[in-house]
């Protein structure tokens, strides 16, 4: 447990190092007109919250910076809520005026005016990114190297795909392959389908289908055409802004993950409902654990439709973030709720 003086300090040098991105030391602390300590006491605190983890001397300097717990100290009991101007309350307003007829514009523009606002990289998920699955599949052959393909959505949404028959590969085979899948895959979200196709499903078909790696080829891009993710991302440029990440080689990764959408999506299938708040090496993917993801849920009825998240530096502005996703999060609910009920 923190003293009060403890608790104002940290909270001191992590709104300090968000601003300035650089190591705090206790005579700046010391100007600050809320903090009537001497840079002594304050040194001597400094050293306490740092054998604590709470800070960290990155440099030979007396200046400190957050940890990974000190972020999130800060945001589970010190974050001031809040930041958003009159200009963004503006801007957001702007944006629900005007007339939009699909919830792939609500959540486009979303992205759009997430990332401005907050000089992050935004990522929003569309309504039932998680929940669409695989109701049933039907292989119907043109001829010896083709046949169509017809997917059934549990939402009720029908796809046909042309796809090529590997050679080798007979009717009574095509056969085996559709009873295999309906019975493998009948409710697997799409998300999901090439992981079953490549542990399940593999197996089960090597044992009566030649040339199975080809025809799990063919499966696995024919089942995954018909489903992109609904996934809208903007301003992933906004990373390379950011002063810890102006090394090409701290920044790669970041990028690099960003344009592997299976990856990010992993990321948000456990978000929560509300807003959540995850730090650094909280992250499972190692790529950006140098980076802290919050997440806001958007819900008719206790439906969960989709998730906004905003990703940036550990140096983030929390409390502007997460007021800024809570505002969107609940407009989306209420223009969702005027089309879907």
């Amino acid at each position: 447990m923190l003293s009060e003086r403890q608790r104002m300090i940290l909270s001191a040098i992590v709104d300090d190092y968000i601003r300035s991105a650089e190591p705090v030391g206790s005579r700046s602390i010391s100007k600050r007109t809320d903090v009537s300590f001497s840079p002594a006491t304050i040194r001597n605190e400094m050293a306490d919250l740092e054998e604590l983890g709470l800070l960290e001397q990155p440099h030979t300097s007396a200046g400190r910076i957050p940890s990974i717990k000190g972020y999130r100290y800060y945001v589970d009991h010190l974050v001031t809520l809040g930041g958003v101007g009159e200009q963004d309350v503006r801007k957001i307003r702007a944006f629900f005026a005007e007339k939009m007829n699909h919830w792939e514009g609500v959540i486009g523009q979303a992205a759009t005016i997430l990332s401005q606002l907050t000089n992050y990289t935004s990522i929003v998920l569309g309504p039932e990114t998680f929940s669409t699955s695989l109701k049933h599949f039907e292989l119907v052959p043109l001829n010896e190297r083709s046949a169509v393909a017809i997917i059934v959505a549990n939402t009720g949404h029908v796809e046909h795909r042309t796809m090529t028959i590997p050679d080798g590969i007979e009717m009574e085979d095509l056969q085996r392959i559709v009873r295999i899948l309906n019975e493998k895959l009948a409710g697997v979200p799409f998300i999901r389908v090439k992981t079953v196709l490549h542990s399940e499903i593999a197996n089960e078909l090597g044992r009566y289908v030649d040339r199975c790696e080809q025809v799990l080829a063919v499966l696995e891009q024919t089942l995954s055409e018909q489903q992109d993710p609904k996934m809208y991302m903007s301003g992933a440029s906004n990373m390379l802004g950011q002063p810890e990440f102006k090394d090409a080689d701290k920044v790669k990764p970041i990028l690099d993950a960003l344009e592997a959408t299976p990856q990010l999506l992993q990321l948000f299938q456990s978000a929560q409902e509300g807003i959540q708040v995850r730090i650094g090496t909280e992250n499972a993917l190692q790529a950006i654990n140098s980076c802290s993801l919050i997440t806001a849920s958007y819900s008719i009825d206790g439906k969960s439709l989709g998730t906004i998240g905003i990703l940036g530096p550990t140096r983030m502005e929390y409390g502007k973030v997460i007021s800024l996703l809570d505002y969107l999060s609940k407009d989306i609910e209420a223009i969702m709720t005027k089309w879907y009920k």
